[in-house]
């Protein structure tokens, strides 16, 4: 006969104690788990962000080489109107009276066959609805209902003034977006949620509608007709992507185009009258200022008050001068040399710009400030040398201007923040970002704000996903980062010349290694990214056993189709680093969008940009280069035939070095 055992109260004791101690543990290697995810998290942020800055700055300098090929194609091209030029002054020519953009649209015909929404004007909710089930189901509004209703929009919003101002006693809240750069899901997710504009739910976008994303056109198409629906109940302020120059490097005139090939220059000309009627600011309830980018130490809000905004079309480039017709300036060839801003060179607004008035200088400075300045923590305001245009301000240029005018906060958007929103400044400045998704699938989250009577902000964060199955926070992370990751390193090739030259500094017995700390001062340099270099060093380049950078590891992921040889500068290179501009540069010439453009055209636009880049070329190399690339010698060449261009004068120079 046996006899069970039991455990006693002291081996009851060390058990618990042993299970709390493994609680203990796992909570630690969690918490250290998701730290480090969260530290991976913020860097990738970090990357992308810097990155879109730099391109921003990029296309300061790309809007410089448009005034360039303005300025100069016709003494190239000989006598006569040519592409670029023709093509500059279909979008910049003076604006149309409406009775002409009526009879355009007017002549427009639907055919039976159009299956996509039809609309009455003026436009009902019946119509609002109409268009949202018609985009959920990937259809496409017919150019006839696009143009009318750009027109209708434009009517409306001239008689709207510069700065909007709202209450929230009607309908007891008022939700703000920001950001949605063409993600159409974001918006249906924002109505689904929070539900469709109405007199009851009023809304204000507050600007960046267009541009990156798929559906831009068809976010700017609801937001216009809501505008006509319910005039007193949703409301619009202009973004520093509502801006036509903008448009060419971030794809939205691409989309046009592609979307409505007949009738895509129309609508690119009314959509410039539209931005420049957009209001600049709306002010709630006496005092709460709403804009997109930011305020500077100059901001004035009583002078923007009384600006004439129609007349900053882009604020890539200051308004004509007020001695200066619209036409003058188009398709003629001036007699003084282009000017090159500091905004272009990548650095920021000039003091003064010689053609304008002092009065018209001003306005343009307080334009690009409210629409391109972000905040800091630092007090003071100083350029916003990141960007390019707009300024960096501080919580005491908040507190000065909040005092000035008796307001209480400042909200804006423009910049992406992880949880799609974020307080700085002791909470009185919001920035709101509803784009989710933004830079890569789980790299942020969307936010809107909904704000009542008492004005204390309250958020609604949501993230789009595409597919069923849950990414899990590891394999988001690991997705953007990744993402982030490839995008530094095109970086780096794009700048190999210079980032070697940087390096060798360091390396005086040429043994190919420097110190790591030597390899982050010598990338910071060149790239001007304000990254944090040491961090990521072991995802870029190899270390060797001493701990030293083995430097020219960090070009290898990016290989090209022939050895790089060094030239001055290097074309292997300005592929890399000019390739966007390049693709906008060859759209524009490809104005039916066929993805071919002429023999004569490529020649053209290669003696400019050859001569705006500084690359010596002949006339005659440049007559080889177009046969060479050429390839089924058919008198057309498509893009990638246009990048080949590059790598073929590498064949040139090499063999003019032997």
């Amino acid at each position: 006969m046996g006899c069970g055992t039991s455990a006693g109260p002291g081996s009851q004791a060390k058990k618990s104690e042993r299970a709390m101690k493994a609680a203990v543990l796992i909570q630690r290697w969690y918490r250290r788990y998701v730290a480090r995810l969260e530290m991976r998290r913020r860097c990738t942020l970090s990357i992308f962000q810097s990155i879109e800055y730099a391109e921003e700055q990029a296309q300061l300098q790309l809007s410089t080489f448009f005034t360039f090929m303005l300025d100069h194609f016709t003494h190239l091209n000989g006598t006569g109107k040519d592409t670029i030029s023709d093509l500059f002054s279909s979008l910049s020519e003076c604006r149309k009276s409406s009775e002409d953009h009526l009879l355009e649209y007017s002549k427009v015909e639907v055919p039976h066959s159009y299956q996509g929404p039809r609309l009455s004007f003026p436009l009902t909710i019946s119509d609002t609805n109409a268009l949202l089930h018609a985009f959920k189901k990937q259809q496409l509004l017919h150019a006839r209902y696009v143009l009318q209703l750009l027109h209708e929009a434009k009517k409306f919003l001239k008689q709207l003034p510069n700065i909007i101002h709202l209450s929230t006693s009607y309908a007891k809240e008022l939700t703000i977006c920001g950001d949605l750069h063409g993600k159409l899901d974001d918006l249906m997710l924002i109505f689904y949620k929070n539900g469709l504009p109405s007199a009851e739910n009023p809304y204000l976008f507050n600007g960046d509608f267009v541009d990156r994303g798929k559906n831009s056109m068809e976010i700017l198409i609801i937001l216009l007709a809501f505008l006509l629906v319910y005039p007193n109940n949703f409301h619009l302020n202009r973004g520093n992507h509502e801006d036509h120059i903008i448009n060419l490097r971030y794809g939205f005139t691409k989309e046009v185009m592609q979307k409505y090939k007949f009738h895509g220059r129309k609508i690119l000309q009314l959509l410039q009258d539209i931005y420049s009627w957009l209001p600049l600011a709306t002010i709630i309830d006496g005092k709460v200022l709403v804009l997109h980018g930011g305020i500077a130490d100059t901001t004035d809000l009583d002078f923007l008050t009384h600006i004439k905004r129609n007349k900053f079309t882009s604020a890539m480039r200051p308004p004509r001068p007020s001695t200066e017709s619209s036409h003058s300036s188009l398709g003629q060839k001036k007699e003084s040399k282009p000017k090159v801003s500091h905004l272009a060179q990548g650095r920021h607004i000039p003091h003064t710009i010689p053609e304008l008035t002092a009065v018209e200088q001003e306005e343009w400075k307080q334009v690009i400030n409210i629409l391109w300045s972000d905040p800091r923590k630092q007090n003071g305001c100083s350029p916003n040398i990141f960007r390019g245009g707009g300024c960096y301000f501080g919580p005491d240029v908040t507190s000065k201007l909040l005092k000035k005018y008796n307001l209480k906060m400042l909200i804006r958007s423009h910049e992406c923040k992880h949880e799609g929103y974020e307080l700085c400044h002791d909470g009185k400045v919001v920035t709101i970002f509803s784009a989710s998704n933004y830079y890569e699938e789980g790299s942020n989250r969307g936010a809107y704000l909904k704000l009542r009577p008492d004005l204390v902000p309250r958020f609604v964060q949501y993230q789009v996903s595409k597919s069923t199955r849950k990414l899990t926070l590891h394999q988001r992370v690991s997705v953007a980062e990744e993402s982030a990751l490839r995008s530094l390193r095109e970086k780096l090739y794009a700048h190999r010349s210079e980032l070697l030259a940087a390096f060798r500094k360091y390396d005086q017995k040429q043994t190919g290694r420097i110190s790591c700390a030597e390899w982050a001062v010598a990338v910071e340099s060149v790239l001007h990214l304000d990254l944090p270099w040491r961090t990521l060093r072991s995802r870029l380049v190899r270390l060797a056993s001493d701990g030293s950078v083995e430097y020219l590891s960090c070009f290898e992921d990016l290989k090209m189709e022939q050895p790089i040889k060094q030239v001055r500068p290097s074309l292997a290179e300005t592929v890399y680093r000019y390739k966007t501009d390049l693709k906008i540069i060859f759209n524009i010439i490809d104005k039916d969008h066929s993805g071919l453009i002429s023999i004569e055209e490529f020649r053209q636009t290669w003696k400019l940009f050859s001569s705006h880049l500084h690359i010596d070329i002949d006339d005659a190399t440049i007559d080889d280069l177009a046969r060479a690339i050429d390839t089924n010698k058919d008198g057309s060449i498509d893009f990638n035939e246009f990048l080949e261009a590059f790598r073929v004068v590498q064949k040139f120079e090499s063999k003019e070095s032997h």
